[in-house]
């Protein structure tokens, strides 16, 4: 098992940064990748930023250039750190963590970019 608490989030003027984190208990030495998803309204949940064990990060086409994944080399805590926020920003982001057997999700938080 694997526990997901994503504290953060909140309301933000278009332009400016959030950082969202996402910290980790449980069976953490499964893991061997960690990402962040988004939800918008009446939208189908998407891939926002992807980082694996290596440290290799994968990013959406719409967040390449303004948007950072990092974590902690003991996947303790992922991050996002979202720069140049623009209002399709606004979405419930979800942190993933991916084991072999299965990917857990953290209960989600919400990012509003105000034009």
């Amino acid at each position: 098992q694997v526990q997901l608490v994503e504290p953060g989030g909140g309301l933000v003027q278009a332009g400016g940064s959030l950082r969202l984190s996402c910290a980790t208990s449980g069976s953490i030495f499964s893991i061997y990748a960690m990402g962040w998803y988004r939800q918008a309204p009446g939208k189908q949940r998407e891939l926002v930023a992807r980082i694996s064990t290596g440290g290799s990060a994968r990013y959406a086409d719409s967040v390449k250039g303004r948007f950072t994944i990092s974590r902690d080399n003991t996947w303790i805590a992922v991050y996002l750190q979202m720069n140049s926020l623009k209002p399709e920003d606004t979405a419930v982001y979800y942190c993933n963590a991916e084991i072999p057997s299965r990917d857990y999700w953290g209960q989600g938080t919400q990012v509003t970019v105000s034009s």
